[in-house]
């Protein structure tokens, strides 16, 4: 029996690539150059599924995958929560001091900005973590190094000189699982995340309007971001998930008057999923504990 190949963008020991084998431990990760790749693999049946990344705690929304997902014509079966680590490795035979600089992908590299300031090692720019692994194993130069996951160290070869060197201990990715397949998840079996975009009337408060419907009908929305499309300064979008399933009587009756507020036509729903009960716990949790600023 064949393996479920899973597309993610980047290369082998990518992080996306670590957050598929964490979902399907037995599947086979299909490494991407591009976004725009990984969903082709998915919509031309190369792939089976696609693991992306759509946020992270500290650098925020991934860019293009909000522009890339409506016209997709793939639909959210899941969403993972995968904490980010990143470990400064080199050629063996390199030390802490004989590196000079550090390439990695740009968020890893500000992700990462103590340690690259505190050793005075100088910071370049590369496509992707992964990829900068790669890269460093081909020059074996003892005074050049990567920020890259545990995984590449591994698969190209390189000691890890330094691990964990991220700036922030809460660092987390937030991935969503991609399909063909448009079914939404039944509901009854846990938390449910419903995923979708719109754009509003052209009217005044139309925003304020369109969200009411979820505060009257107790509907907590977890994500509300907007971008603009068109190249076009008044156009703009909005991407939001909320806790429920639209069968839900709450959901049903927010999204019904959402839809009385937006463009016609605009409103699509891109998953009905289960939401990882673990991780949204216990950031609730957090949120609690937190005092308010005096």
């Amino acid at each position: 029996m064949s393996k479920l190949k899973i597309a993610f963008q980047g290369e082998p020991g990518a992080n996306s690539d670590i957050a598929a084998r964490e979902v399907y431990p037995d599947c086979e990760p299909l490494p991407c150059a591009t976004f725009e790749d990984a969903l082709a693999a998915i919509q031309n049946g190369e792939a089976e599924l696609g693991m992306i990344p759509i946020e992270n705690s500290i650098a925020g929304r991934v860019a293009d995958i909000h522009h890339l997902l409506p016209h997709a014509n793939l639909h959210i079966v899941g969403e993972h929560f995968l904490p980010i680590h990143f470990n400064l490795m080199a050629p063996k035979g390199a030390t802490l001091k004989t590196i000079k600089s550090v390439e990695s992908h740009i968020h890893a590299l500000g992700q990462c900005r103590r340690f690259i300031r505190q050793h005075g090692y100088k910071a370049v720019i590369a496509a992707d973590t992964a990829g900068a692994a790669r890269h460093i194993s081909e020059t074996n130069d003892l005074t050049r190094s990567a920020l890259a996951p545990k995984l590449a160290a591994a698969i190209y070869g390189l000691d890890v000189l330094a691990e964990s060197v991220e700036d922030e201990a809460h660092n987390t990715t937030r991935f969503v699982i991609l399909s063909r397949e448009g079914t939404y998840a039944p509901r009854g079996n846990g938390p449910m995340v419903t995923t979708f975009v719109f754009r509003v009337r052209n009217l005044p408060a139309a925003l304020y309007k369109a969200m009411g419907g979820f505060a009257t009908n107790g509907v907590n929305m977890t994500k509300l971001e907007s971008y603009m499309i068109e190249g076009n300064f008044f156009a703009t979008m909005f991407y939001a998930d909320v806790e429920g399933h639209p069968e839900d009587p709450p959901l049903a009756r927010a999204l019904e008057e959402l839809e009385f507020f937006t463009q016609p036509g605009s409103l699509e729903i891109l998953g009905v999923y289960p939401g990882n009960a673990k991780y949204r716990s216990q950031n609730k949790t957090r949120k609690r504990l937190k005092r308010p600023a005096r």
